[in-house]
This record gives C-alpha cells, structure tokens and sequence, in this order.
C-alpha cells in the first residue's frame, strides 16, 4: 500500500486509492454528545473544520516548485482526515453516530466530487435519504473510480505550487470550500426535513 508522503506516485489513480483506502478504514469515534437542536451547533463545527483545512492546506502549499510537489498527495490526506472526523462529530451531534459506515463517509466525503459515482449508493425513503451499504467489491470499485477521479484535483493542485502564495490562496480556499461540501452532503443525511434527491 502506498504511503501517503510517497511523492514519486502522487500523480498516479493508485497512490490516490491507497490514501482513500486508509482515510475510511476505520470510522473515528464522535466527539460530540447529541443535543435537542443541533443544526446551529452544526454549522460551527463544520465553519471550524473548514478554517483547519485551509490552514493545513494553505500551509502545505507555501513551498514552491518541486518541494512543494512533495506535500500533495499528504496535503490531500490530512484535509480527508480532517473531513472524516467533521463528519463522525456531526452523527454524533445528531445522536446518529451507530448509522455512520464506511459507506456513509465514502460518499459524504466525496459526493460532491464524484457524483456519477455514488450516486447509486443514498436512496430516498419516505422523508430521508438512507445509504446503502456497499459489498466489499462495490467498495473497492468506488474506490478505485474515485481515485481516478480526484486524480484530475491532484494535478490541479499540484500545479499550484509553481506559484507559492497565490496557488496557497487558491489551495486553502478550495479546501475550505470543499469543506463545507462534505458537511452539507452530511447534514442532509442527518437532516430529515431536507432532503436531496437520491439522483442527480
């Protein structure tokens, strides 16, 4: 399995997978208790986070040329980690957290960036949406079509760091953007008076 920090393979679908692999093995325990009214509660977790990753991502992206190179692909890893607890404290929040599955957070994770993927996985039932749980194999092969995918944002990303300050600005802001996505793909999920078509 690929090691995160391993520059040499950071353009490639398979060092992207093997960084998606580690980022859903295991679903991180909440830190949130749930509460009567959690939706407040909720945007300020997910704000806090999205201001984490754009320091993180920011902060990466400072080096330039080739030793900037080096941070992509960790870059990448650290906001997904940072995403995946955000996510794991939101359920909480919502007193949800014994739903929360690898499938849960493969597609609140990445529902935004790779739609024509997932979108088979979430169903609408009555008022809510509920995620079907993947096979192994399924799994595997989202995985896969979601590492060729944000392949794509590796290059872009990695391209940025030609251009040190400028491209940290544009860095921290996509992933403060990206964000606050993965929290509202969650929070419709949580949320059952709003809820999203199972298609797009």
């Amino acid at each position: 399995m690929t090691n995160p920090s391993t520059a040499a393979t950071a353009d490639s679908p398979r060092a992207v997978e093997g960084a998606l692999e580690r980022v859903i093995a295991d679903v991180p325990a909440t830190r949130q208790q749930p509460v009567a009214k959690p939706d407040a509660l909720a945007r300020k977790i997910a704000r806090e986070a999205a201001q984490r990753a754009a320091v993180v991502s920011g902060s990466l992206a400072l080096p330039p040329g080739p030793l900037g190179m080096l941070t992509v692909l960790p870059d990448l890893y650290v906001i997904w980690k940072i995403q995946r607890q955000m996510v794991a404290d939101l359920f909480g929040l919502y007193g949800r957290t014994a739903e929360l599955s690898r499938t849960h957070m493969l597609y609140c994770l990445f529902r935004h960036a790779a739609s024509h993927v997932l979108r088979d996985v979430a169903v609408r039932t009555g008022q809510r949406v509920v995620v079907q749980q993947m096979s192994s194999g399924a799994l595997r092969s989202a995985l896969t079509s979601i590492g060729v995918v944000l392949t794509q944002r590796v290059a872009g990303t990695a391209a940025s760091r030609w251009v040190p300050l400028a491209g940290a600005a544009a860095v921290a802001a996509y992933a403060y953007w990206d964000t606050l996505q993965v929290a509202k793909t969650a929070q419709r999920l949580l949320d059952t008076s709003a809820v999203p078509p199972a298609r797009e």
